[in-house]
């Protein structure tokens, strides 16, 4: 039922949550599985620092390659700059994925921009359905 399986990752300790749900959609499915993880340009905002280099992103996503290939998975990264919610719904669309997971929150979301959150804005704009994992 799903091909492709996106999963875009930070730091958060929900998008370590959602690994376990990710993962267990791709075994039943028999899924490919695109780990993306973004490069935060600030845009007169204080990027975070999880988010904020290459480095650190390179390093978040072998650590997340690395948990899923010891669980037999095997994964394709990806690392992008720019606007999370547009980056993983422009590559959800370039991979033609059919489901992305995703956290509930990730590590910007703060009480006053709940409705701003990632989440909610790859909801809204996802050219593919979308599970967010509590």
């Amino acid at each position: 039922m799903f091909k492709t399986v996106l999963f875009p990752i930070d730091a958060s300790p929900e998008a370590q949550q959602a690994a376990f749900k990710t993962a267990e959609l791709v075994k039943h499915h028999h899924s490919h599985l695109i780990l993306l993880s973004v490069v935060e340009t600030s845009n007169g905002h204080n990027a975070h620092p999880e988010q904020a280099s290459p480095e650190a992103v390179a390093q978040l996503l072998e650590k997340a390659k690395a948990v899923f290939t010891s669980q037999g998975i095997e994964t394709e990264t990806i690392e992008r700059e720019g606007n999370p919610a547009f980056v993983i719904c422009d590559v959800a669309d370039e991979m033609s994925a059919d489901l992305i997971v995703m956290g509930c929150r990730g590590i910007g979301l703060t009480p006053e921009g709940q409705s701003e959150s990632v989440s909610n804005r790859v909801i809204n704009l996802s050219p593919c359905p979308v599970m967010v994992v509590p």
